[in-house]
């Protein structure tokens, strides 16, 4: 009696994988999904639900639908047989006797005879596995970065080493999904059911890349502000979210190689929050002054400081503080600042300054010749 209940049970399972069905995605799906099983939907066309057939049976003349911005795997025996990218209606067809339909036109005493031989052989069940796969190809939002303690990179414009604690969020692309799902995708996630999510708490795999993007942090901020395309400035992070997308993308490629083995890049980020620690934040400051104090703005504030500087020690120290005002000065570089130039006064007992003087009023007419020469011979000596 086992023998027959084993054909019967075999028979009826096989029968019912020949129905056609629909497939699609399934309901409900949060926007972070990666990777999710296709479902069958409807009741095949009217002619009643197909409840016997096997769940890894795809059958011959099925149709699947490839929605915009999602792509299509598809397995055979755990193995990626094909896939499809271009969005539409697809009808699944397969060299497999396990997916040859009897109401495709397939015929029905060999295939009947020689899938239940191989269903023997299984305990009943088929001797293949088919599925298919709808993999993500948006941008997946909502992965988050943070770190608990301060991150240190060398800064190209402060020219010295930084630190901040920082958080903020990036999206990812998965560019090949072959490689994702060979790769990265752990097989317990190859199932029906199942939905692959970055953003799911109890995905360890994505746990993983949460640990290597904050790793990759440090170089990322050096990649960006030694980078003299950026301005070398580490202020443009926060608004320059697929520049530094780019520079944490390329950190973590360098480091983990997620995009040449994983088939995944870092399309965008958002940097919430930097805290720089203390140091940071005063040179920070005396930079951002330095940058305000530059050019004629500066030379201008700096000689209105001068001469604050010089009328406060006037009032207060005499010559003293007027002799150390000037002393400053020179330490300051105050003299290379752009001064009135007067004209020197000439020596009261040059004689030749007094002979121009005099021959400048000659020419005026306001000496005599008489007079010009008496003033000569006098300055003179003789």
């Amino acid at each position: 009696m086992g023998l027959i209940q084993a054909v019967a049970g075999a028979v009826g399972g096989m029968l019912g994988d020949q129905w056609k069905d629909f497939y699609t995605v399934p309901a409900g799906l949060p926007s972070t999904a990666a990777l999710f099983a296709a479902v069958p939907q409807g009741t095949n066309a009217g002619r009643g639900s197909n409840t016997s057939g096997s769940s890894n049976i795809i059958t011959n003349g099925s149709k699947i639908v490839v929605p915009e911005g999602y792509g299509l795997l598809l397995f055979q025996d755990g193995k990626i047989t094909g896939f499809v990218a271009e969005p539409g209606g697809y009808e699944w067809r397969s060299d497999d006797i396990n997916s040859k339909s009897i109401f495709a036109g397939d015929g029905i005493v060999s295939p009947l005879i020689m899938q239940s031989w191989e269903r023997f052989k299984f305990g009943g069940q088929p001797g293949s596995q088919q599925a298919a796969f709808y993999v993500s190809l948006k941008e997946l939002p909502d992965n988050r970065f943070g770190t608990q303690s301060e991150i240190y990179w060398d800064d190209g414009f402060l020219n010295t080493q930084v630190g901040a604690v920082t958080r903020g969020s990036y999206t990812l692309k998965i560019v090949d999904p072959i490689l994702f799902v060979k790769n990265f995708v752990p097989a317990s996630y190859l199932q029906p059911g199942k939905v692959f999510d970055f953003t799911d708490l109890d995905n360890a795999a994505a746990a993983q890349l949460f640990n290597e993007v904050v790793g990759s942090l440090a170089p990322a901020f050096s990649l960006y502000t030694n980078d003299p395309s950026k301005g070398n400035r580490i202020t443009k992070l926060q608004q320059d979210s697929i520049g530094f997308a780019k520079s944490l993308s390329d950190a973590v490629e360098n480091g983990y190689q997620w995009k040449s083995d994983r088939g995944l890049v870092i399309a965008k980020t958002a940097i919430v929050s930097i805290e720089y620690d203390a140091n940071t934040k005063e040179l920070l400051k005396t930079v951002q002054r330095a940058d305000a104090l530059s050019g004629a703005r500066g030379n201008s504030n700096l000689q209105a400081s001068v001469a604050q500087g010089i009328q406060s020690a006037g009032e207060t120290g005499g010559a003293a503080g007027l002799m150390g005002i000037g002393m400053a000065s020179g330490m300051m570089g105050v003299g290379n600042m752009q001064q009135p130039v007067a004209p020197a006064a000439p020596a009261a007992d040059d004689p030749i300054a007094k002979l121009k003087k005099a021959k400048e009023m000659l020419d005026l007419g306001l000496i005599t010749q008489d007079d010009y020469d008496a003033l000569k011979a006098k300055a003179l000596g003789l």
